[in-house]
């Protein structure tokens, strides 16, 4: 592990304080993009903190042949969206978020930087336009990997019948 020091930076762009992982190989596991999410934000510094349902109208666009997999989305007026922080450090054990001396561990933030960067927001839908959906509540940066769609969990109503431990 390497750790930051005011006036000895083992790391680079690491702040005083944070902590990062000696990571193995990647290999665990194989993840397909299966379209890009286009947000007026192009650096981090301008990409809100958290996603905002009244935010900036952002579009997430398919790939072929995923637009098939889109049919019924309309039903829902919210989404979970997943998505890939392709510019995410993936190492930081400990956390300097406000560069103001306090610690916090990676998984007790939001923050992008994460061992997986899986970034997920809850969205609201505007309208579906073929194969992509404009959406309201993004906060990850412009040409972002798509991972998956979801319904929101509290519209969502099971399709199938339910299971004998569920009744």
């Amino acid at each position: 592990m390497t750790e930051a020091r005011n006036s000895d930076r083992s790391a680079p762009d690491l702040r005083p304080g944070e902590r990062v992982a000696d990571l193995p190989a990647e290999g665990d596991a194989a993840l397909r993009f299966i379209g890009r999410i286009r947000t007026p934000w192009r650096d981090r510094r301008d990409c809100p903190r958290q996603g905002r349902l009244d935010g900036l109208e952002c579009r997430v666009e398919l790939f072929a042949p995923w637009a098939e997999a889109l049919e019924g989305i309309g039903d829902y007026t919210h989404l979970e969206i997943l998505y890939w922080l392709d510019r995410s450090r993936r190492d930081l054990l400990r956390q300097n978020p406000k560069s103001d001396g306090r610690i916090f561990g990676t998984f007790a933030l939001r923050s992008p930087q994460r061992p997986n960067p899986i970034g997920t927001a809850q969205v609201r839908l505007v309208r579906l336009e073929e194969a992509a959906l404009i959406v309201r509540g993004l906060d990850c940066l412009d040409g972002t990997p798509l991972l998956d769609i979801k319904p929101d969990r509290c519209e969502f109503t099971p399709k199938a019948p339910p299971k004998a431990a569920d009744r």
